[in-house]
C-alpha cells in the first residue's frame, strides 16, 4: 500500500457467540469495550495490571475472566492462540502497538483502541437493536464523526425493531415452506411490513402479527411486473427524491444510463439486475427500441422495473417514448420525476433560470443535431431578449450555436455561461458571452456532460460567501 494512501476497510457481522475475545487493559478504555461485547455470548478474557472498580464486578459476576498481566512475547502469543479477537484498551499507546504486533504476528486479528495504524480491524459506532446492528465507521479516520452519524440515525430506528427482525427470523422457514419461490416470499415480507405488521409488533401483538401474516400467505402470489421510469437528479445523489429512492431500493432489474454518479448507483438494492443502456453522442449501447423492448420482457416476467435516466424522465431523457412502448404493451408503469439538469445545474451555479428585470420565461431545448446532421431550431424564438436558453447536450455544437444566435439577431456580448459536470463536486462554470464562450470552453478543455445557458440572468449570478 502506499505510504500517503488511507487504509482500505470491508465491513462484516462477525459471529462472535462461543469465541474467545481478548481485552488487553484493566481500566476505563477497557470496560467501554467490554460492555459492547457482554450481550454476545462471548468469552471474554482480560489482561491487565490491575482492574477498575467496574470490571471488577465484572470479574465478582463472572462475565469476564481475569488471567493477570502479560509476562512476555512468548506468554501472551501461546495464550491468544486459537482467539477471535484482541481489543488492546491501555492509555499507553506505545505498549498498545507493541501488543497489536505481537497479536498480527500471529494472525490474529487485533485493534488497538484509537490506532488503527497498528489494527488490522477497527471497531465501528454502532447502534444496537438485537438482532439488528447498524455500523458507521470512517475507517478509523473520524470517531467524532460516526458518532454524530449514529446520533443522526438512532431516532429514527423503532426501539421495536430487534422484535420485528425476531418475529421475521422465528417465521421465516414457515414461510419458505409455504412459498419456495424466492421472489413470491419477498414480496409476501415486502407486503407485511408495508402493512399492519411492524405497529402489531411494536404493540406487542405477536399473534395478531402471525395472523395477518398468514392472511397473506393465503392470498394467492401473483407476481406482477411494472416499470418505473425515475429520474435521479442531475448528479449529486443527495438531490434523489424519496420516491426515487424508494424504487432504487426495490427494483429487481435495472437500466441505467452513462449519466449517473457512482454514488447514486451505490444507493441502488445490491440485489438487483445491472443493464447498462447508456447513450453518448454517436455511441449508443442499444438502440431505444431494444431498450423499450428489455423493459416490456422483464415486466412481463414478473419483474419491477426501474428505468433509471439523469435529470427527469420526461425532458430529453425519452421517456415519453418509453412510455409509450409500455401502454401499447399492457404493461403498468408509473413516473417519477427528477430535479432537471436546468434547475440543479443553474442553482448549483448560482444562475436563477428566471428573474423579474431580465428573464419572464425559459426556454429548453437540445444542441444535438437530429436528422442528417441538422441542426432545425426555433431561432426566431431563441434569440427573445427577454427570456433564457437552456441548452442540453450541445458541447460539440457550441461554436455554431452561438454563431447562429448572433446571426439571427441577439448580440454578440449577450451573456452565457457553461457548466460542466453540475452538482458535483469538481463542477465548473465557465461564464462569457456567445462571442467568447465557445473559445473559452475549447481553453478550459471542458467534458460533457455540459448545459448551457444564454441570458441576462446569467449577470445576476451569485455565489454563497
Amino acid at each position: 500500500m502506499d505510504a500517503t494512501s488511507s487504509p482500505s476497510y470491508f465491513p462484516i457481522a462477525m459471529r462472535i457467540d462461543g469465541a474467545r475475545l481478548i481485552i488487553v487493559g484493566g481500566g476505563q478504555i477497557a470496560a467501554r469495550k467490554i460492555r459492547l461485547l457482554l450481550d454476545k455470548n462471548a468469552n471474554i478474557e482480560v489482561f491487565a495490571n490491575h482492574l477498575c472498580s467496574e470490571i471488577q464486578r465484572m470479574e465478582q459476576n463472572k462475565q469476564i475472566q481475569f488471567c493477570g498481566q502479560i509476562k512476555d512475547e512468548h506468554h501472551f502469543k501461546n495464550h491468544i492462540l486459537g482467539a477471535r479477537l484482541v481489543f488492546v484498551a491501555t492509555d499507553d499507546q506505545n505498549y498498545n502497538a507493541q501488543i497489536a504486533l505481537w497479536a498480527q504476528q500471529v494472525d490474529i486479528a487485533v485493534c488497538a483502541v484509537d490506532n488503527p495504524s497498528v489494527s488490522s480491524f477497527i471497531t465501528p459506532a454502532i447502534i444496537d437493536r438485537n438482532p439488528v446492528q447498524i455500523a458507521i465507521s470512517t475507517g478509523g479516520t473520524a470517531p467524532v464523526l460516526s458518532r454524530r452519524i449514529r446520533e443522526i440515525i438512532e431516532p429514527v430506528i423503532h426501539q421495536s425493531t430487534g422484535k420485528l427482525a425476531q418475529f421475521m427470523g422465528k417465521y421465516r422457514q414457515w414461510v419458505k415452506e409455504h412459498h419456495p419461490l424466492t421472489e413470491h416470499r419477498q414480496r409476501l415480507w415486502e407486503r407485511f411490513l408495508d402493512g399492519r405488521g411492524p405497529n402489531l409488533i411494536e404493540q406487542n401483538q405477536e399473534d395478531q402479527a402471525k395472523d395477518y401474516l398468514q392472511g397473506l400467505l393465503q392470498q394467492t402470489p401473483t407476481i406482477h411486473g411494472e416499470v418505473w421510469l425515475v429520474g435521479a437528479g442531475p448528479g449529486d445523489p443527495d438531490l434523489l427524491t424519496l420516491k426515487a429512492l424508494h424504487c432504487l431500493q426495490n427494483a429487481d432489474v435495472i437500466l441505467y444510463d452513462n449519466l449517473l454518479s457512482k454514488e447514486t448507483l451505490k444507493r441502488i438494492r445490491r440485489d438487483a439486475a445491472l443493464i447498462y443502456v447508456g447513450k453518448q453522442s454517436k455511441k449508443h449501447t442499444l438502440p431505444q427500441d431494444e431498450i423499450n423492448a428489455l423493459l416490456i420482457k422483464h415486466a412481463k416476467n414478473g419483474k419491477r422495473v426501474l428505468r433509471l435516466k439523469g435529470g427527469d424522465p420526461l425532458i430529453f431523457g425519452r421517456g415519453g417514448e418509453e412510455a409509450e412502448a409500455l401502454v401499447q404493451s399492457g404493461v403498468p408503469f408509473q413516473i417519477v420525476p427528477g430535479i432537471s439538469a436546468a434547475n440543479g445545474c443553474a442553482a448549483y451555479s448560482g444562475i436563477p433560470l428566471t428573474h423579474r428585470d431580465c428573464a419572464q420565461s425559459c426556454l429548453i431545448l437540445t444542441g444535438h443535431t437530429q436528422f442528417e446532421g441538422k441542426m432545425d431550431l426555433p431561432w426566431e424564438s431563441i434569440v427573445n431578449p427577454h427570456q433564457t436558453t437552456v441548452i442540453y447536450m450541445g458541447l460539440s455544437n457550441l461554436s455554431f450555436l452561438c454563431q447562429q444566435l448572433i446571426q439571427h439577431g441577439l448580440p454578440p456580448s449577450w451573456p452565457a455561461a457553461t457548466i460542466e459536470k453540475g452538482t458535483l463536486p469538481d463542477q465548473r462554470v465557465i461564464i462569457g458571452t456567445i462571442e467568447t464562450l465557445p473559445g473559452l470552453v475549447k481553453q478550459s478543455n471542458l467534458k460533457s456532460p455540459v448545459l448551457t445557458i444564454i441570458g441576462k440572468v446569467v449577470q445576476h449570478r451569485v455565489t454563497s460567501i
